[in-house]
C-alpha cells in the first residue's frame, strides 16, 4: 500500500499523509470493541486496582502490545509493579457526630456524610469546625480563604469549587489534592469537611455514597503521599448541610446563591465540633502499570518519547445497583485502553517509521487518585527528561458520531494547535473544555505528567450546547458513570470510536515527527512546572 490513503470519517473522504489504513479496518470499530469486550467482561470483575481481575487485564494488554510489535518497556517485561497501601472503612466500628453545647448529634454514615480514606485517618478526633469559603489559597489570583482565619487544630468546612475570575487551569490546579493539602497544613488545619455544590456533581449523592465501601489506596512510597499530616476527610451531603451549619447564622442556600452570583463566600466559625471514630482495615497491595515501546527511527530523536496513556483500572465489585454489583467500566476506561491497543495496531499496519519513540502506558490506580500515573511520572522506565509530551485517553465516550472533538489543555502548550490542525484535517470541529468548573484537566492521568513539566492533552468526543448529544452525555453521567450500567450492554457508536483512534494515530505521528520538542505557552500557568 502507498503512503497516502483516503480515509472515510463520518462519510467525509479525507486524505491522510504518512500512514495508511486497511480498508477492512476503516472505520467500523470492531477491533476497538473487541478489546473493550474483553476488558469490561464480568469475568474481570471491574478491574479494581490490585485485584486478580486487574492483573488479568494487565496481562491481556501486554499480550496485545506484543502482538502489535511493541517492545516491553516496564521493569518486569511489559509490567511495572506499583506498591500501594489499601484502606477500607469498617463502618460497624466507625461513627460521626456533631457536638453542640456538649450534646452529641449522631450522623448517619452514607446518608448524612461519608468518611473518605484518601487521607490516612486518625482513629479518633474531636475538633472545632470553621467554614473557609472554597478552602483554597491561590496567591496568583490574590485569593486566600485562610487569611485572617484561625484554622489551627480545626477541621475546615468548604464548598467544592473555585472563586469566579480565576482561570480554569489555575482554579483546577489549586483544587488538586496536593495543593489543597499544602494550604491546609500551612493553615494548621487537621482535616476537611467538603460540601459538594449540587450543580456541579457528576454523580448523584445516592450513588456516590455507595463508593465509600470500596478500598481507598495510596502509594506505598511515603514521599509521594500528598495528604500526609492530615487526620480526617469527610464529605457532607449537601441536602443535609444546613444541619452542619446550624447556629452559624448561615445556610447552604445563602452560600450557593453567593457562589452563583460570583460573590465572595463567607468565612466563619461554627458553634460545633465534629467527633469521629474511624476504623479501617489496611493491607499492602501490588498493582501493575503496563508499558510498551514503539522505537523511533531518527538517530537524533529516537531517545525522546511521546507517551500515550490511558488508565486500566476501574472500581471492581461494589454495592449492587438494580441487582448488579460489578462495576465493569466499559467506557471508564476500557474504552481508552482499547484505543491504545487499536492505535498501536494501526501504526504497525501503516509501516510508518516515526522519528521519536512512543511509549504506550496503561496505568493503574487512576480511580484511587491518579496513583499509577503519578508513580510512572516519578519513576519512568525511560529518562524522565526525555519524555516530551503526553496524550491521554480517558472516558472519551463514543456515544454518538464524532463531529466535535474536545481538547483539554488546548491553550496551554503548542500541542494544542497541532491537535486542532489534525482534527480540522479530518473534518472535525476542535473545541476547548466546555465545562472548566468540572476540573477535568486535573482529574485524569495527564495531570501527573503535567506536574513533572511535560506538556499534555486529553481528548473527548464533544457536543454542541443544547444538542441531543449533550442530553445523551448528561444522561450517561447521571445513570452510568461509576455505576454497574457502564457495561457492555449500553449503546456505543463504534464508528465514532474508530474515527477517534484514527485521529489519535495521526496526532501521535505528527508530534513524534516534528522537529522541535513541544513546549508550554508563555502564558500558561503550567509553564512553572517545566524544568
Amino acid at each position: 500500500m502507498g503512503r497516502w490513503t483516503s480515509l472515510v470519517v463520518l462519510g467525509v473522504a479525507v486524505t491522510t499523509a504518512g500512514w495508511c489504513v486497511r480498508a477492512a479496518d476503516a472505520p467500523d470499530g470492531q477491533r476497538w470493541w473487541s478489546h473493550v469486550a474483553f476488558l469490561a467482561d464480568d469475568a474481570l470483575e471491574g478491574r479494581d486496582t490490585g485485584s486478580p481481575g486487574h492483573r488479568k487485564a494487565a496481562q491481556y494488554v501486554a499480550r496485545e502490545f506484543e502482538n502489535a510489535g511493541l517492545r516491553p518497556a516496564g521493569t518486569d517485561g511489559y509490567l511495572q509493579p506499583v506498591a500501594l497501601k489499601s484502606r477500607t472503612i469498617d463502618e460497624t466500628h466507625s461513627r460521626l457526630a456533631l457536638v453542640r453545647d456538649g450534646v452529641e448529634e449522631p450522623l448517619t454514615l452514607g446518608d448524612d456524610a461519608v468518611i473518605s480514606l484518601r487521607v490516612d485517618p486518625a482513629p479518633s478526633i474531636e475538633a472545632p469546625l470553621v467554614f473557609a469559603g472554597y478552602g483554597l489559597s491561590i496567591p496568583e489570583a490574590g485569593h486566600d480563604d485562610f487569611k485572617g482565619l484561625d484554622a489551627r487544630g480545626k477541621l475546615v468546612v468548604y464548598l467544592r469549587g473555585a472563586p469566579p475570575g480565576v482561570p480554569g487551569p489555575l482554579a483546577a490546579h489549586s483544587q488538586s489534592e496536593g495543593e489543597r493539602s499544602d494550604a491546609l497544613r500551612k493553615a494548621g488545619a487537621i482535616g476537611t469537611v467538603a460540601i459538594p455544590n449540587p450543580k456541579n456533581m457528576d454523580i448523584p449523592w445516592e450513588r456516590l455514597t455507595l463508593a465509600r465501601f470500596l478500598p481507598a489506596m495510596a502509594l506505598a512510597d511515603p514521599s509521594l503521599d500528598e495528604t500526609h499530616g492530615l487526620k480526617a476527610s469527610v464529605l457532607f451531603n449537601p441536602a443535609h448541610a444546613d444541619g452542619l451549619l446550624a447556629g452559624s447564622g448561615h445556610t447552604l442556600k445563602e452560600i450557593l446563591d453567593d457562589a452563583d452570583a460570583g460573590k465572595p463566600l463567607p468565612h466563619f466559625e461554627l458553634p460545633t465540633k465534629l467527633k469521629a471514630t474511624i476504623a479501617a482495615t489496611r493491607a499492602d497491595v501490588t498493582s501493575q502499570n503496563v508499558v510498551a515501546l514503539l522505537p523511533g527511527a531518527d538517530p537524533a530523536l529516537q531517545n525522546e518519547y511521546v507517551v500515550f496513556s490511558a488508565h486500566l483500572d476501574h472500581l471492581g465489585v461494589g454495592k449492587p445497583i438494580n441487582g448488579d454489583a460489578i462495576y465493569n467500566g466499559a467506557m471508564d476506561n476500557a474504552s481508552g485502553v482499547a484505543s491504545l491497543l487499536d492505535v498501536a495496531a494501526l501504526l504497525k499496519e501503516s509501516g510508518t517509521k516515526l522519528r521519536r519513540s512512543v511509549l504506550f502506558v496503561a496505568v493503574t490506580g487512576e480511580e484511587k487518585g491518579l496513583l499509577g500515573s503519578k508513580f510512572f511520572a516519578h519513576h519512568p522506565t525511560v529518562d524522565r527528561g526525555a519524555i516530551v509530551a503526553n496524550l491521554n485517553s480517558d472516558m472519551f465516550l463514543p456515544l454518538y458520531p464524532l463531529k466535535h472533538l474536545t481538547i483539554y489543555g488546548v491553550d496551554e502548550s503548542d500541542l494544542g494547535p497541532e491537535a486542532a490542525a489534525v482534527a480540522t484535517s479530518l473534518g472535525l470541529s476542535p473545541e476547548p473544555d466546555p465545562e472548566p468548573k468540572r476540573n477535568v484537566f486535573i482529574r485524569s492521568d495527564q495531570y501527573s505528567f503535567i506536574r513533572q513539566g511535560i506538556p499534555a492533552l486529553m481528548f473527548k468526543i464533544g457536543f454542541s450546547k443544547g444538542s441531543p448529544e449533550e442530553a445523551t452525555f448528561r444522561a450517561w453521567l447521571k445513570d452510568r458513570y461509576h455505576a454497574p450500567s457502564d457495561d457492555l450492554n449500553q449503546p456505543v457508536d463504534k464508528s465514532a470510536a474508530a474515527a477517534f483512534d484514527h485521529f489519535m494515530a495521526k496526532l501521535l505521528e505528527r508530534i513524534a515527527n516534528r522537529d522541535e520538542r513541544p513546549h508550554w505557552n508563555s502564558s500558561s500557568f503550567f509553564k512553572r512546572f517545566a524544568p
